[in-house]
């Protein structure tokens, strides 16, 4: 879109029906033919049609209010904020509205591509490891399959020459140097499987690191998201099968934003090891802590009431806020950081993405309503 647009009811109606999302009545709608039996037919829109009406209208809204592009990327960020798929991106949004400050095309670049960014350069640096491995081990296999090729092809001439023998002085002869031959060359055959052997631990070894890299996060050294939502789906049934509590918690640094663009992204990084390593003293057996993305950490409780949750992160927060951080490189004080969070009783919703989703909104509200504070999620 330009930076002109259009009266907002002509810009609202094109867009809609750009989007497919026409209105009972109009033209483009193939539901509105203006007979009292149609309209009266569109207005026994189904439940599924009617939450998909509002999404569109949600999302065309955003779009227009900030006046962004109706680019693919920006759809799909808007459908992924309005739609609960990106509980993260939706509260970013929510927090810069409740601050008026505007939604720039910049800023949901920035937003949306961070996570994105650190899975695929991890995804590539795992990837280039393992693809390095299946090389190696690929090569020592061929060159075994070679060498017993060599032997079939010798023992064979051996035999060949055995029979076109016209002595037995020379039959023994022929036997024992093919004896020596068959030795020889089981010796190497023999090696190179074992060097193959070899190389299949090894990289049976590579695949399994490879794997726990795959769930941690390299910066902070926690367990990162995708770790997590095992954790939580194994944690899920073992206490739903034992009839334990079952406490999930956000939590979100606040201010972050500001940290990085005043003192640079290493600052930034800084902050959140320091975060990242005061939560990681609370966990154990019963406390699973791990980064989810950017500056935002989860934490998952077995056994443990969100009243004793909200002790335990309280106190971390507390910690934290006491004390003070300078950068390294301009002797600059940061001064205090600080981290808000939400935390949810697993079992009071149905499912743990909606456990997740409540404890994300009552860190929205801990946000809205002041920040470095822990709140509980309502209901």
């Amino acid at each position: 879109m330009t930076a002109e647009i259009n009266p907002p009811g002509q810009s609202k109606s094109t867009l809609r029906r750009w989007l497919g999302l026409g209105q009972p009545g109009d033209a483009s709608d193939e539901t509105g033919t203006g007979s009292a039996a149609d309209s009266s037919g569109a207005m026994r829109l189904s439940l599924q049609h009617e939450a998909q009406r509002e999404l569109l209208e949600q999302i065309s809204l955003f779009l227009l209010e900030y006046r962004l592009q109706v680019s693919p990327a920006n759809l799909l960020a808007a459908h992924a904020a309005f739609s609960g798929a990106n509980p993260r991106l939706a509260r970013k949004i929510a927090l810069k509205r409740a601050d008026g400050q505007p939604v720039t095309q910049s800023w949901l670049d920035e937003v949306t591509a961070s996570d994105s960014t650190d899975d695929k350069a991890e995804t590539e640096r795992l990837m280039a490891k393992l693809q390095s491995g299946v090389e190696s081990f690929s090569t020592t296999t061929r060159k075994a399959a070679s060498a017993t090729g060599e032997y079939q092809e010798a023992l064979t001439r051996q035999v060949d020459e055995i029979q076109r023998a016209e002595s037995a002085e020379m039959v023994l002869s022929s036997l024992a140097d093919m004896a020596k031959a068959m030795l020889e060359r089981t010796r190497k055959v023999e090696e190179e499987m074992r060097r193959s052997e070899r190389e299949a631990s090894s990289l049976r070894k590579s695949l399994a690191r490879a794997q726990r890299d795959a769930e941690v996060d390299h910066l902070t050294g926690l367990p990162n998201r995708r770790a997590f939502e095992g954790t939580l789906s194994r944690h899920y049934r073992e206490a739903q099968a034992a009839i334990e509590p079952l406490t999930i918690a956000f939590c979100d640094i606040d201010h972050f934003k500001r940290v990085n663009d005043t003192h640079g992204h290493e600052t930034g990084d800084r902050v959140i090891q320091a975060v990242g390593q005061a939560l990681a003293r609370i966990s154990n057996a019963n406390c699973h802590v791990a980064r989810h993305g950017g500056e935002e950490f989860v934490i998952l409780f077995r056994n443990v009431t969100r009243k004793e949750a909200l002790e335990k992160i309280d106190a971390v927060r507390q910690q934290m806020a006491e004390r003070r951080f300078v950068n390294r490189h301009t002797d600059e004080p940061i001064g205090s950081i600080t981290f808000s969070g939400g935390i949810a009783d697993v079992f009071a919703y149905p499912g743990p993405r909606d456990a997740l989703e409540a404890a994300d909104k009552a860190l929205y509200r801990a946000k809205q309503e002041g920040r470095n504070q822990i709140l509980l999620a309502e209901g």
